[in-house]
């Protein structure tokens, strides 16, 4: 029987179809008819069409499966129209675990975020039981990620479903095809284009690492819970001079107050809903950023064996790859 992926086209959903193979599991695909499949390519997967959001094409797609890694979200600092975001991450959530239990899914583990849980003030790291609210949450992405991580707990509660919940932190390196937001700081940073900074701060993790907690999360995690996924904690300014140093190039030394550049966020977002085009500063960007972003992974290390490699490792990764795919010269 195979085992069903969303997002298994995206950066951490292909990471984890990779690890499955790796343990000689059968993978299905689910993908819209129109993504890019360049992170599937090659790899010995069945494609499901399909989309979060059509319960007709999510009932064919889980039909026969074991198991469910339900990874696919839009995750968008910035959007348009954020009914779209909130109809993907929330009813779309729900509609694939419904339809993957009712195929035959045996288990699910269903991927959250960090980005549902306050970052601590002091900027000690927070974890699994930081007291966090609904109106702690900064725009419409982490709004919409914490709806759905409270819409998939009323399921486990209500219905008894099998489903474990891991919350990656900041995932980086190779095959951030889009690239995420994260992604889009390392290729800047990488290309010479970031000669300033903010002061904020990410826990950053391998996106192999993130992975392969999905997986421990399926073999050892319990239902309901949910485990923070993450790596190294690490100031917006050492992530930069470490991108910096591997490009031989030197790292950055302003620091810029959050409010001198809150105006170009309004500027950059204003000429984005003329362009389409997502801006690379958002104005809920850096209100998030207003507070060091640090987590602990000690619940997952200690229960499900999760492990991390340092964060320099992610961060060469990440660049060899954007270098070798033409995103950095």
């Amino acid at each position: 029987m195979p085992t069903l992926v969303t997002g298994g086209t995206g950066f951490v959903g292909s990471a984890v179809v990779r690890a499955l193979l790796a343990r000689g599991e059968a993978v299905r695909c689910l993908a819209r008819p129109d993504g890019d499949r360049r992170n599937l390519a090659g790899l010995d997967v069945e494609i499901a069409d399909g989309d979060l959001t059509d319960p007709a094409s999510l009932k064919a797609a889980a039909r026969g499966v074991d198991a469910l890694y339900h990874v696919a979200a839009d995750y968008r600092l910035w959007i348009p129209d954020p009914a779209a975001m909130e109809a993907a991450n929330v009813q779309g959530s729900l509609n694939v675990i419904r339809a993957a239990l009712d195929g035959g899914a045996r288990r699910v583990v269903y991927t959250s975020s960090v980005a549902v849980l306050k970052p601590n003030d002091d900027g000690t790291p927070a974890n699994e039981d930081t007291p966090t609210t609904e109106a702690d949450m900064i725009g419409a992405y982490k709004g919409s990620k914490f709806r759905a991580e409270q819409a998939v707990r009323l399921l486990v509660e209500a219905e008894g479903a099998p489903v474990v919940i891991v919350n990656p932190s900041t995932p980086v390196g190779p095959r951030d095809i889009k690239p995420t937001p994260t992604g889009r700081v390392i290729v800047e940073a990488a290309s010479g284009r970031m000669p300033a900074y903010v002061d904020t701060g990410l826990n950053i993790a391998h996106v192999d690492d993130v992975a392969a907690g999905h997986l421990l999360a399926f073999d050892r995690g319990a239902v309901g819970e949910r485990y923070i996924l993450g790596g190294e904690d690490m100031t917006l300014a050492d992530i930069l001079t470490g991108v910096a140093r591997l490009m031989d190039r030197r790292p950055p030394r302003v620091s810029l107050p959050h409010g001198l550049i809150l105006p170009f966020a309004h500027v950059a977002e204003a000429v984005a809903r003329v362009t389409g085009q997502e801006p690379f500063a958002t104005v809920d960007g850096l209100r998030m950023a207003r507070k060091r972003m640090y987590f602990s992974s000690a619940k997952a290390e200690r229960d499900l064996g999760y492990r991390a490699r340092p964060a320099g490792d992610a961060i060469a990764d990440a660049v060899a790859w954007f270098r070798a795919n033409g995103l950095v010269r």
